[in-house]
């Protein structure tokens, strides 16, 4: 349970206080790390909401007022952190993330209420998956009762980024580092933790449309007893190849299947996958090569609660001519429809829009997610 109550008007008078943000006292003026100041406009204590057209927002870096920032070295733990006004870091040549990929990464959403109130989805799910991985990963963690506490704290010193209710959500992208310098392998001596934010909307290009997926097999997204099930840094710049591939012939994204067979639908590049066919919903069990998705983990709840019969298990490829409905899950995307998939040159299509399993379901996380439904697990932080 996070003890720590924020009050939005005192921590950003005390973040705005002349000399604050810039002071390398303050800043912290780390072995090989540093933090610049941006050049963004101070913000007016008064102004409830950033100059931002929200009607236009998408899915790209829109930089916010502040970062989160703190370090520890190995063996050690993670102290109080601090909000540093966002602006580029500095690192040494040798830090372990630069070269040996030493890095972890999260995502999770803030969204705002009517009332003003502020909202975070089921955070301790993204601090255990990040101790998870950074067991796997050879790195220091973070508890989860300062993970969470750090993403208020990003949240409310930014809270003039929150968009409008109905408009978007805050994006917020907590990072895992190895910082500290190393030449031969091995884990970095010094690690950082630290959060920045961005306004967001629709992930994909197409917005809400449905998503037309190509299944890659000259590729694989993970092996067997690799890191597939983590979200460490190193598993996503290798999509990039196939995915331009895919955008270049018109799809959205690529679905892959198992590296042993080459049978079994495992995700897409950066989000899992659902098929249904009636009431049954089916999706690849976490194998040690698909991430375990907290969209992923609520939709399964969510589903069963509406009667549909769930299922985690080995998903043939063969099964997608069959289905009735595929839809993706993930942070970023939220629950999105497939409208098509092709698989060796036939494309299959799939129901979307009004009556959709796929429409139900999304309507009803992002009701609990924006406080519009009842939240009757306990996923919902509230504050201020």
């Amino acid at each position: 349970m996070i003890q720590r109550t924020l009050n939005f008007q005192s921590l950003r008078k005390f973040l705005l206080q002349p000399g604050y943000y810039l002071s390398s006292s303050k800043i912290g003026a780390y072995n090989g790390y540093t933090s610049q100041p941006s050049p963004l406009p101070i913000p007016s204590d008064e102004e409830e909401y950033a100059n931002v057209d929200w009607d236009s927002l998408g899915f790209g870096l829109m930089p916010t007022d502040f970062m989160y920032v703190t370090k520890c070295d190995a063996g050690q733990s993670f102290g109080d952190g601090q909000m540093n006004r966002y602006g580029n870091i500095e690192l040494s040549p040798s830090a372990g993330v630069l070269n040996y990929g030493q890095g972890l990464f999260e995502g999770t959403k803030a969204y705002r209420k009517e009332n003003g109130k502020l909202l975070l989805f089921r955070p301790e799910e993204n601090a255990i998956r990040m101790k998870i991985g950074a067991e796997r990963m050879c790195m220091i963690p973070p508890s989860i009762d300062q993970f969470v506490d750090a993403l208020k704290r990003t949240v409310v010193a930014n809270k003039r980024w929150v968009p409008p209710p109905g408009k978007g959500s805050l994006y917020l992208r907590p990072l895992l580092i190895g910082s500290g310098p190393v030449l031969g392998l091995a884990p970095a001596p010094e690690y950082t933790f630290l959060i920045y934010a961005s306004p967001v909307r629709n992930y994909f290009k197409e917005g809400s449309a449905p998503l037309n997926l190509y299944v890659e097999e000259d590729f694989d997204r993970a092996s067997r007893r690799g890191t597939g099930s983590v979200k460490t840094i190193s598993n996503y710049a290798p999509v990039l190849m196939a995915q331009n591939r895919a955008k270049s012939r018109g799809f959205s994204d690529v679905l892959y299947l198992d590296s042993d067979r080459k049978k079994n639908l495992e995700e897409v590049s950066s989000c899992n996958i659902f098929i249904a066919k009636g009431k049954r919903i089916s999706t690849p069990a976490i194998n040690g090569t698909i991430l375990s998705g907290i969209t992923r983990k609520s939709v399964i709840e969510i589903a069963t609660d509406l009667g549909y019969q769930v299922e985690e298990r080995v998903v043939a490829v063969e099964e997608l001519t069959e289905a009735d409905e595929v839809f993706c899950t993930g942070t970023a995307v939220g629950v999105a429809p497939v409208g098509s998939i092709t698989y060796r040159n036939t494309r299959v299509d799939y129901k979307t829009g009004s009556g959709s399993i796929c429409e139900e379901l999304c309507k009803t996380i992002l009701g609990i997610q924006t406080g519009s439904i009842e939240d009757k697990k306990g996923w919902i932080v509230e504050f201020d």
